[in-house]
């Protein structure tokens, strides 16, 4: 695979070290701008800015697989995309650093009006981390777990425990979060697709598709022991903080934000509902004590500073809170922080090379994933032209399945009976394995 690097930043440094044994790797930038560390890897260096189509040709576009743009101008990575894209139709994948250009960019290719002039990939490391501490602080271990359209979507499979307030409901009644679907149940020796009528028994293997957010959410509420997690301390009323809050909120958990800045404290108060926003500095160890942030089952530092977030770890694992994450924004650091006694370091860096490794790593097949060993299978169905236009509704297949996830370009949709599926679609359904087949064939038929 030949992939062009736009930036020689640490992200892109970071990417170059990732990419280089297997790929052909070239990167675009201006000549003060590179790092000894680049020199160390057998890698393409081209001085220039990656928005000129003259460099573009001069990297050889026509001939690479992919683009990735992460320099530290948003508005330059996006205009590098588009003019990559314009020029070869290349996969395009961009770094952002602001939440506003991620929903344009985003709602750009939702459009089906927008043509093939699109970023394919834009990522917020930001927005990435925050999920990564989301499921750090609340997701239990699930039985299996597979990633679907480059990790935006999931399968989930967990064990109803007999106190489980779902043992003896319909799923109707469960009340599972918003864009989830449960679509297999295994009850001792039978795998079965349950509907709405389907009671929950205790010890069932329930099997969910979903939007990754969603299957946190999910996870939290229903599968995850109560006691693990009451009350979270975040240090940092940035995005992360803020993020992070919102998201503890919804699963209800006890959250306090310690915030130095004034300005940001009023906006965090007006945006958050039941999250105690404390307007203070994380170093002060009496602010710390006074606000009991000892008695919290996770502690959490996010802000920008990595000395500050380390000193703000040690001092709250100090004052006996039993589980400690900080932020570290030098992906070097991170050792440094773990040999400290931090029991968990995190980069929003190092959740997008995932993300971009994700996005790079695909496979032209049938069959995504297999579910309890072997019984069920979740099948991949790009949508023929013959389909365009229906509801799912009115969708009958030969077979019990369920089409749990929509991917329409990098755009996820967790599909409801009233939703209608478009030519190129990518449908991801579930079945069981002796019935795949059937599935298969009645959606590459092309008269319906």
């Amino acid at each position: 695979m030949k992939i062009i690097i736009y930036g020689a930043t640490e992200i892109g440094c970071l990417l170059a070290t990732e990419f280089f044994e297997d790929c052909d790797i070239t990167v675009i930038d201006k000549e003060e701008n590179r790092t000894e560390e680049f020199d160390k890897l057998d890698i393409s260096f081209i001085q220039g800015n990656a928005t000129d189509i003259k460099i573009l040709k001069r990297a050889d576009i026509l001939n690479s697989d992919a683009f990735i743009a992460c320099t530290n101008l948003d508005e330059a990575n996006i205009v590098a995309c588009l003019a990559a894209k314009k020029v070869s139709g290349i996969k395009t994948i961009c770094f952002v650093s602001k939440k506003e250009y991620q929903n344009a960019m985003e709602q750009d290719k939702a459009n089906e009006y927008f043509g093939d002039f699109f970023i394919d990939n834009v990522i917020w490391p930001e927005e990435l981390l925050t999920q990564e501490l989301f499921r750090i602080v609340t997701v239990a271990h699930a039985l299996d777990v597979e990633n679907f359209a480059n990790g935006k979507a999931r399968l989930l499979e967990y064990r109803v425990k007999p106190t489980s307030e779902i043992v003896g409901k319909m799923v109707k009644d469960c009340g599972f979060t918003k864009d989830t679907v449960i679509v297999g149940v295994k009850r001792g020796e039978l795998l079965f697709i349950p509907n709405g009528l389907t009671e929950i028994n205790a010890d069932d293997k329930l099997i969910f598709m979903g939007t990754s957010r969603s299957l946190d959410i999910l996870a939290g509420t229903f599968f995850h022991e109560k006691e693990q997690v009451k009350s979270v301390a975040i240090i940092g009323g940035g995005n992360v903080g803020f993020m992070l809050a919102k998201n503890l909120e919804e699963m209800k958990i006890k959250a306090k934000i310690i915030e130095k800045d004034y300005d940001r404290c009023e906006f965090l108060s007006q945006e958050l509902n039941s999250t105690l926003v404390i307007n203070g500095d994380g170093t002060d160890l009496k602010l710390l004590d006074d606000e009991e942030i000892g008695s919290c089952d996770v502690a959490i530092s996010v802000t920008n500073n990595d000395e500050r977030n380390l000193l703000c770890s040690l001092l709250v694992k100090q004052l006996g809170v039993k589980r400690v994450i900080a932020r570290v924004s030098k992906v070097l650091n991170i050792p440094l922080f773990e040999k400290v006694g931090i029991d968990i370091a995190v980069s929003s860096k190092t959740s997008a090379i995932n993300e971009v490794r994700n996005d790079l790593d695909e496979a032209d097949v049938d069959i995504l994933a297999t579910v309890e060993q072997g019984e069920a299978e979740v099948l991949e169905m790009p949508v023929k032209a013959d389909f365009d236009g229906k509801l799912i509704k009115d969708i009958r297949m030969p077979a019990p399945a369920i089409i749990g996830v929509i991917q329409r370009r990098s755009h996820v949709i967790i599909p409801k009976g009233d939703t209608m599926i478009r030519c190129n679609d990518i449908l991801i359904v579930f079945t069981k394995a002796e019935d795949a087949d059937k599935i298969k064939e009645y959606f590459k038929a092309v008269e319906r």
